[in-house]
């Protein structure tokens, strides 16, 4: 394979059987790169397109009202609060950096999408779906690394960061971008690996299996370098084509089970030590402190995240009572009731997009709201567990 560097953001790889493919690398959020896609367009005259997006994201995009067909309760009920809110988040971040560069989150796929169309050229959706890369990152994550991203799910909701239009086109140098996906292999190898090596592989896979003889990819700044080193394994013979093993969420192993488990024995057990072996009045002395912290930290993050006052109550009560049994958790609970108590109207879903990208938004739309009672009691009661613990093992001596 014959590698032609262009510039800094167009790469034109020729390979042993005259096939090429040329790789337009773009800032998702910048109004130079839907001119540069253009133009690459139009000067190279491609035979198929293949666009870094998957089917779901592309139905998001074109279907302006598709927020208003997502069942919150549903989403709540099926455990993927976590990643709505994830979903919510990057969209949220996105659209904040398009708004200040003039042009919306993604423009350029869809430019190439409109184009392709416009002219009869054939188009590839190449990227994998976003459900399966967040539910993989998730899975992979160690506990700590799954705080780590909570943060980093939080920072990104209430973050204010603004970015010059010149700020954004440096994210297109590649030097650039890898020191910051150097960091990030750094903080969460995990994540790293699943959000960019994973999709390196699997974008490169799908375009280099998809049809034609001159193929044009409009693919982030960020996945050029190692898409390129791929298609090169591919090409050499060192790597396959078969995505099925990045291609599914891994089901949760034994080890998993148990640890999810753990707790709750562990808890139950200390407490039962201190009823049989320390007397009646000790046991219920712990039994009260592990209510309390269990029920206080709870209504805190209720009150924070400003519940309905009668859902307050509901979730502290029902703390202890998810805290013993993982497959419940009280944020599923809270997000539930505060869904009823404050229906999502029209208008909520309509404005969705808008009012994610700011702090009073996340309070003012239900939807968001919701899932703001879901994430900050979920946090709390978390935190009161691990504060609750040495406190217990404290009063066994």
């Amino acid at each position: 394979m014959i590698e032609e560097k262009v510039s800094d953001t167009f790469h034109r790889l020729t390979f042993a059987d005259g096939r090429q493919i040329l790789l337009v690398g773009t800032a998702h959020v910048s109004k130079e790169s839907v001119d540069e896609v253009a133009s690459a367009i139009d000067a190279e005259h491609p035979d198929h397109i293949c666009l870094e997006l998957d089917d779901g994201r592309m139905k998001n995009k074109e279907e302006e009202g598709s927020w208003s067909n997502m069942d919150i309760k549903k989403v709540l009920k099926e455990n993927k609060g976590f990643l709505l809110l994830a979903n919510m988040a990057l969209a949220s971040f996105q659209k904040r950096m398009g708004d200040q560069s003039g042009s919306a989150p993604g423009e350029e796929i869809l430019s190439a999408a409109r184009l392709a169309k416009e002219q009869g050229i054939p188009y590839s959706l190449c990227d994998r779906e976003i459900q399966i890369t967040f539910k993989r990152a998730w899975r992979k994550s160690n506990l700590w690394n799954k705080a780590k991203l909570i943060a980093t799910i939080i920072s990104a909701v209430f973050s204010n960061e603004k970015i010059s239009e010149e700020e954004l086109e440096e994210l297109k140098k590649a030097d650039v971008m890898q020191n910051m996906m150097d960091e990030m292999a750094k903080e969460l190898p995990s994540v790293k690996a699943v959000l960019i090596d994973e999709r390196d592989r699997y974008l490169a896979t799908s375009i280099y299996l998809a049809p034609g003889q001159k193929k044009l990819a409009v693919i982030g700044a960020g996945h050029q370098g190692g898409v390129i080193r791929t298609l090169k394994e591919i090409e050499n013979g060192t790597l396959g084509t078969d995505l099925s093993d990045i291609n599914s969420v891994p089901k949760p192993g034994k080890s998993g089970k148990i640890l999810s488990w753990a707790f709750p024995i562990l808890l139950i057990g200390i407490l039962l030590y201190g009823f049989f072996n320390l007397g009646q009045t000790q046991g219920i002395k712990m039994f009260g402190y592990w209510l309390a912290i269990n029920m206080s930290f709870t209504a805190v993050g209720a009150i924070l995240s400003l519940a309905h006052p009668l859902n307050i109550l509901i979730s502290s009560l029902a703390a202890p009572i998810t805290s013993l049994h993982p497959a419940i958790g009280v944020g599923m609970v809270s997000g539930l009731v505060e869904a009823s108590m404050r229906k999502p109207k029209v208008l909520d879903f309509e404005h969705l997009s808008d009012d994610a990208t700011t702090f009073k938004g996340w309070y003012r739309n239900r939807v968001l709201h919701t899932l703001l009672v879901f994430l900050f009691t979920s946090l709390a009661a978390s935190i009161g567990n691990v504060v609750v613990f040495p406190i217990l093992l404290s009063m066994l001596g």
